[in-house]
């Protein structure tokens, strides 16, 4: 069984804004989402800044008692995946549930409860901490409180893959449709850690920007002054089904899963491997799985942190794949806006190549200011590109080196599509 599979709905909590609505015309207009960090008191730390989801109150989409005993991360997830359902109009009742299933990606899951549950147990002793600590800590519980909520009984899983979380979630759950183990799928990222000890730990790696005196030009993928990424949080979901399903139900269609590409760097912890050699074989698979060409790629939506590192390999990656079109080719990173969502960072990149390829707008890369000799693409800078898109790509990489590439094509003669005004 090869099915094909469509994304009828998407969701989004995000830096820029709560919903779809909100975000993606923020994104188009390349405004930044970056800012002062307001959660804990940043005195004694190299990174002031972050991308804070503002505004969100838990209790607008879970109950009263939920919204206190359930940490950030898990609230974004059902909150972005009840709008990707409203989006789609599916109504999961007791004839699909069971054939419909909940896949998301989460890096690091409850990262603040940690930090909380030990300064309780230094503090007071074993007996004060919380029954709820595991549940408000473990990543699966993401999936599993949206299936609690929206009624989904079919496979439940979450995917720690670090940085590539997000992606492998949507990859996976289109290669479980297509094998016909469920019909639909809700799918994405999601990641809430700006906390101590996250921003401590990148801090330790020299890993994150410290241009703090200006935080919404902090985030400048592929620029030749970049020095570091930002972390961001928030969730990005999609509703995948079976295109039959979809035109049964005369669904709105934003666009098709195609193509689907995995690898492993088997070089460093933290660092990609030399040329971008690992990265190469991911996107190479992804066009494989999908059947199409190079030079039938439109946009990519890059991983595109802003260190020095990852711009130049994956930079160079596109080059061993694209050839000669690798010049051409639009690319955008939209973390210039966003910050790095780790392992949501797939999610809600997702969101925006299958709303690209919809609307025939792509997002620009922000602070592309200063081009350097070795990251000499087409990335789209400082402003949208109003461009048809038939094909796009959407990449994520992460630590220990592994691999995650999507491939969306425009589906032609949907039932009905829906246009968001950037």
């Amino acid at each position: 069984m090869d099915r094909r599979v469509v994304v009828t709905g998407v969701g989004l909590i995000t830096p820029l804004g709560i919903g779809v609505e909100n975000t993606w015309p923020a994104l188009c207009a390349g405004k930044s989402g970056i800012s002062e960090i307001t959660r804990f008191d940043t005195k004694d730390f190299d990174t002031k800044i972050a991308g804070e989801v503002k505004g969100f109150k838990p209790e607008d989409y879970l109950t009263k008692k939920d919204a206190k005993r359930t940490q950030l991360f898990i609230a974004y997830a059902v909150a972005a995946s009840r709008m990707a359902l409203e989006d789609s109009g599916l109504v999961i009742d007791s004839s699909n549930a069971n054939r419909t299933g909940v896949l998301t990606g989460c890096g690091l899951g409850g990262l603040s409860i940690m930090e909380e549950t030990q300064r309780v147990l230094d503090t007071k002793g074993p007996k004060r901490v919380t029954p709820f600590f595991i549940p408000m800590m473990i990543g699966n519980m993401a999936p599993g409180m949206v299936s609690i909520y929206l009624g989904a009984k079919g496979p439940n899983a979450s995917v720690a893959t670090a940085c590539a979380a997000g992606t492998h979630a949507v990859g996976d759950s289109f290669e479980i449709i297509k094998r016909g183990a469920a019909d639909v799928m809700i799918t994405g990222g999601v990641e809430a850690v700006i906390t101590p000890t996250c921003i401590a730990g990148f801090n330790a790696m020299k890993a994150l920007s410290t241009r703090n005196d200006d935080p919404e030009k902090a985030s400048r993928p592929f620029d030749r002054d970049r020095d570091g990424f930002i972390v961001g949080e928030g969730s990005g979901i999609l509703i995948l089904e079976t295109l039959e399903g979809a035109l049964e139900r005369g669904a709105r269609i934003y666009a098709e899963v195609c193509g689907y590409g995995m690898s492993g760097d088997g070089y460093h912890m933290s660092a990609p491997s030399p040329d971008g050699e690992g990265a190469a074989r991911c996107i190479q698979a992804a066009l494989d799985n999908a059947e199409i060409s190079y030079n039938e790629v439109d946009y990519i939506n890059a991983h595109g942190t802003s260190t020095q590192l990852n711009d130049l390999y994956e930079t160079m990656a596109i080059k061993q794949v694209f050839k000669d079109k690798a010049y051409s080719v639009a690319i955008s990173s939209t973390k210039s806006m966003t910050g790095h969502l780790l392992g949501g960072a797939g999610g809600i990149e997702s969101v925006f190549t299958t709303l690209a390829i919809n609307e025939d707008i792509i997002p620009p890369t922000i602070n592309f200011d200063n081009p350097s000799e070795e990251c000499d693409l087409d990335y789209v800078a400082n402003t949208a590109r109003r461009k048809k898109v038939e094909i796009a790509m959407s990449n994520s990489f992460g630590f220990g080196g592994t691999n995650a590439s999507l491939v969306f094509r425009k589906y032609h003669n949907a039932p009905s599509v829906r246009k968001r005004s950037a």
